[in-house]
């Protein structure tokens, strides 16, 4: 069995500046679909689970690296284990179903406050500190991540239903790192009332993945990959390889939904992985062009 795991809008600021010009002279804001297929942004959606980071960790330093090479990162970030330690001072035992957390009321509010606050400002400030650029928000800003709770059995658990990326393109446009905590907004009209929802990391990457057609998805965990019965690494999955692992149950609890998000971010994603982020420089393999077919230091799925 698997281990458990847990701007400036640049364009805006065009428009007023042109407001008063004759129509034919106007700029006009290149919509979503256009800026996402800019082939040059060489996006990649890192997620990563706060129990891979270590002292001896690099992927903040390898983020920054990729950054100032040309890449553009989008990070979704998780943090299961510290949600547990809050929950747990809290008097509140977690409780997994097939790798997603229950949550009730109590849990939802330590899973915002964690995950929008401590996890999410302390992940940016090592951004910032190490040279990068980050801006911190969660699912909720600009209407990134809407969702319905839809199994009673996970509570305020969201399956997301709409994913809009203009607030991560504005923020990638103007040069920083978006750092997404994963949770959402239930879908509703403007009379019903607010309510949050708690979005687990790994599906949230591959739905952001998807949505803004990312040359690569790679997931950071602390497992050394996806594992056969034998308890040896599989090097490379094709989807079909990777839903039947699912259905059979050779893989279960964390890694379900990550393999759920490869295979959903695979539908406009080139490549996806799922490697062992507590190995120094990772992330930094997953860019050496001889990684083809041969990649060794993980899972690469599709």
């Amino acid at each position: 069995m698997q281990y458990q795991e847990d701007s400036v809008n640049l364009y805006s600021s065009n428009l007023d500046a042109n407001a008063d010009m004759p129509g034919k002279n106007k700029q006009v804001a290149p919509n979503n679909s256009q800026r996402i297929n800019n082939s040059s942004r060489s996006l990649v959606v890192v997620k990563i689970g706060g129990s891979t980071f270590g002292s001896d960790d690099t992927t903040v330093a390898d983020l920054v690296k990729l950054q100032k090479q040309g890449f553009q990162p989008v990070v979704v970030h998780g943090g299961g284990k510290v949600v547990s330690e809050w929950l747990k001072k809290q008097g509140i035992r977690p409780k997994f179903i097939r790798g997603l957390r229950v949550t009730d009321k109590n849990t939802l509010d330590v899973v915002v406050g964690v995950l929008t606050g401590l996890v999410n400002k302390n992940l940016v400030g090592e951004i910032v500190l190490r040279g990068g650029k980050a801006v911190g928000l969660s699912g909720v800003d600009g209407g990134i991540l809407k969702a319905d709770a839809e199994n009673p059995e996970l509570g305020f658990v969201g399956t997301i239903k709409k994913v809009d990326v203009s607030a991560l393109l504005d923020i990638l446009d103007g040069g920083s790192i978006p750092v997404l905590a994963p949770v959402a907004i239930k879908q509703g009209s403007g009379d019903d009332p607010i309510q949050l929802l708690n979005i687990n990391a790994d599906i949230a990457a591959g739905e952001v993945a998807a949505a803004l057609k990312a040359d690569r998805l790679i997931m950071l965990t602390d497992v050394p990959g996806v594992l056969d019965s034998s308890r040896r690494v599989i090097q490379r999955l094709s989807q079909k390889q990777a839903k039947g692992l699912i259905e059979s149950n050779i893989v279960a609890g964390g890694m379900v939904p990550k393999l759920e998000s490869c295979i959903k971010a695979l539908e406009a994603v080139k490549e996806t992985f799922i490697v062992d982020g507590r190995k120094p420089h990772i992330l930094l393999e997953c860019f050496d062009k001889e990684t083809g077919n041969s990649f060794n230091n993980g899972t690469r799925v599709g």
